[in-house]
């Protein structure tokens, strides 16, 4: 099934609906809910990483709930977008540990280095920056999240390395190790 829409076209292929029938398959058939958010990660996926307002009912009509059961996830969780995102979002930390080593000054040199403001996207699609609550790395600080993985103990030039790598198409954004310098 395929529905146009000015900014993003939904498509819940065959292979989507499989991986949506095998999650489903690990909860009872009358609680479907009880999958909403793995599904909505698969679809997030499977959608340029993120969640229109259509693509949200698409999933609530998916799992036989109500759409505002499904909007009040993805508005709570910031691991889903409501609107288009780069291609490389970095996520910086801005709880205590990572701001007291600095991680707010990191975030401030990666939008001016970027031309942006925190949650902006580059014009060239390629960079988003944003501020995020606590990703469990304080030992860390300062760290960012980009893809499946985190980069710790930032500094300006880790930043400046990370550009460059994500411009060279070199940062691969699901890597099973997720703890990297």
């Amino acid at each position: 099934m395929e529905i146009s829409h000015a900014k993003q076209v939904i498509n819940i292929d065959e292979k989507l609906t499989e991986r949506i029938n095998e999650l489903l398959s690990h909860y009872p058939a009358d609680k479907k809910k009880s999958a909403l958010l793995p599904v909505l990660h698969e679809v997030q996926d499977a959608h340029d990483n993120w969640l229109s307002i259509e693509l949200q009912d698409k999933v609530a009509e998916i799992l036989e709930i109500k759409p505002v059961e499904v909007y009040e996830v993805v508005t709570f969780y910031t691991m889903y977008n409501q609107k288009p995102i780069g291609k490389y979002m970095f996520e910086f930390c801005r709880t205590s540990c990572c701001c007291l080593r600095g991680a707010e000054d990191l975030m401030d040199y990666t939008c001016d280095k970027l031309g942006i403001k925190e949650g902006e996207t580059t014009p060239d699609g390629q960079f988003t920056v944003v501020g995020v609550e606590c990703l469990g790395a304080c030992g860390y600080a300062p760290m960012l999240q980009i893809g499946d993985y985190y980069r710790e103990h930032l500094t300006k030039e880790k930043v400046d390395t990370l550009i460059e790598e994500c411009k060279a198409g070199k940062v691969d954004l699901h890597k099973q190790d997720h703890y990297t310098e």
